[in-house]
């Protein structure tokens, strides 16, 4: 965040004494932000921003209004606010096993834990990389399946020149500080096609509050739908949201050029590392790194540490593959072992990174990896 942010928020304080108000939520900054997150994703449709990714996850599950104890598969490979929005709904997750040498899931891979209970399904786009999204909705379909996409790790990616978000039911996405596109500390915005869904997410976002009704009266519970949490953000995290939205693609353009040039790094020098597959249609969060752990004398926990050492932000293990979590088995629908996502997680470690990473910092990147190998390749 830069000096452009802080005139943002300056700019709300103006708009809002202008109008002899305080900044509240739900005003004329959160319509120019979803009006602009609409015209983003190239699909028309509906926007909701709400105060985290966690509470979008929740709002878009509760607008399924399903019966509880109906089944929702789920991606392996999440933050617990994905499968906290299922449980706290009072829905049970089905763990799907990502694709071979994958975080993501595929539609081969839901057809082995689909149940006569499933109604829903929430895909993760994880790592900045797209899911097989489009056959994944041809696959649900048919069956009933209600498809939600988690896109809080892929903000502007796109499958097959759509922008993720736009295929399912509905779209989700975190917009936390350390996102490409953020609202500040914390932020969710939510998207669909579908009017009706629409409003069913206004209102699970704002206490039940049935805002497309004619005569509607805000203070006035009575006419209320139905038990629901305020989930609302503020006009200042919508400003910032906005503004960084104008930036979005710019900033993936930067951090898909360092990606490949760090690819191109490696391919040249490196014998044990190499990156996640990646293309143009990425829009890069972090980014794993691949590592022939049968080729090193030391673990591969140890071999990250090593460059984390160097100075590079690395996260050495990632440690969110939900089945791995003994205080979510209770709740699960079983323990069933996603052995292709442990495999790809321990087979890598997570490069952090940002837009404002160059060549200097891909060639220090590289260097550490070849002294690493160097070191640590087995016989050493």
């Amino acid at each position: 965040m830069g000096e452009d942010d802080l005139a943002v928020i300056a700019e709300v304080f103006h708009y809002y004494r202008n109008n002899n108000a305080d900044p509240g939520y739900q005003g004329y900054f959160e319509k120019k932000y979803t009006d602009a997150f609409v015209s983003f994703l190239g699909e028309a449709g509906y926007a909701d921003a709400v105060c985290t990714g966690t509470a979008a996850l929740y709002v878009a599950v509760a607008s399924l209004q399903l019966e509880r104890g109906a089944h929702v598969l789920v991606s392996p490979i999440t933050d617990p606010g994905t499968i906290n929005a299922v449980i706290l709904n009072g829905l049970t997750p089905v763990m799907v096993d990502s694709a071979v040498n994958s975080y993501n899931i595929s539609p081969e891979e839901l057809e082995k834990r689909v149940t006569d209970r499933s109604k829903a399904l929430i895909v993760v786009h994880s790592a900045g990389e797209a899911a097989r999204i489009q056959e994944i909705c041809e696959w649900a379909k048919p069956k009933g399946i209600m498809v939600i996409e988690d896109c809080s790790q892929a903000h502007g990616a796109r499958y097959k020149g759509k922008k993720v978000g736009t295929y399912g039911d509905i779209g989700v996405f975190s917009t936390m500080y350390r996102k490409a596109h953020c609202t500040g500390g914390c932020g969710g915005i939510i998207f669909t096609k579908d009017e009706d869904r629409y409003n069913l997410i206004r209102a699970y976002a704002d206490r039940g509050k049935p805002f497309h009704l004619d005569g509607f009266d805000e203070k006035d519970p009575a006419g209320f739908l139905f038990p629901a949490l305020n989930l609302n953000i503020d006009e200042l995290s919508c400003a910032i949201g906005l503004n960084s939205l104008n930036k979005l693609e710019s900033v993936i353009q930067r951090r898909l050029e360092f990606l490949f040039l760090l690819k191109e790094s490696l391919e040249a020098k490196s014998r044990l590392c190499k990156l996640y597959d990646f293309n143009d249609d990425f829009s890069p969060f972090f980014h794993p790194i691949v590592l022939d752990v049968d080729s090193i004398n030391i673990s591969k926990l140890e071999f990250a540490n090593y460059l984390s050492a160097r100075g590079i932000s690395i996260n050495p293990h990632y440690k969110y593959v939900v089945s791995e979590w003994k205080w979510v088995k209770g709740y699960l629908y079983d323990d069933y072992q996603c052995h292709n996502s442990l495999d790809i997680i321990n087979r890598s470690f997570n490069l952090l990174f940002n837009e404002n990473y160059t060549k200097n910092e891909c060639d220090y990147i590289a260097e550490a990896i070849v002294d690493a190998e160097n070191l640590f390749s087995a016989g050493q």
